[in-house]
């Protein structure tokens, strides 16, 4: 991760800022205090497509907040509690676009991109569908575009 902010870092000489953000893998599920643990979830995803719509979200996001480089892995495969699940970075003039960008980006990854996730825990395995959170949050940006192609 360090090896990728010093890349990120230095990908302008005009950039002001730079916004990471890394995804862990929780031990818990959902509910509070329900004192049951998930031991891993289990990342697929559909190569090709999967990195086409990566590309299309990145592309929307400069759209509507320029910035000056992009960094973005996300792991598949069987990952523990605290491993680390995606990686982003975004390098930009100004913060404001940074932490827009970055936070776009999250929004539509969490819904759009083709991976399927799976908990294994004291439950059992079950498949994750989009949270409902994930889906206003990306219905909260699509109303912002609307006010300002207005």
């Amino acid at each position: 991760m360090g090896e990728e902010y010093s890349n990120i870092s230095r990908a302008s000489a005009q950039c002001g800022a730079v916004v990471t953000f890394v995804g862990l893998v929780r031990d818990i599920y959902d509910e509070k205090d329900s004192g049951e643990s998930v031991q891993n979830i289990e990342l697929e995803h559909y190569p090709g497509m999967t990195e086409s719509i990566c590309t299309q979200i990145i592309e929307e996001a400069h759209q509507y907040y320029p910035f000056d480089a992009v960094t973005l892995i996300h792991r598949v495969g069987k990952l523990g509690p605290n491993a680390q699940i995606v990686f982003l970075a975004v390098a930009s003039q100004h913060r404001e676009n940074a932490f827009n960008a970055a936070q776009y980006i999250m929004d539509y990854l969490k819904t759009k991109a083709t991976f399927w996730k799976r908990e294994v825990g004291s439950r059992g395995s079950q498949w994750l569908g989009v949270k409902e959170k994930d889906a206003k949050a990306v219905q909260r940006w699509l109303s912002m575009r609307e006010k300002n192609e207005q």
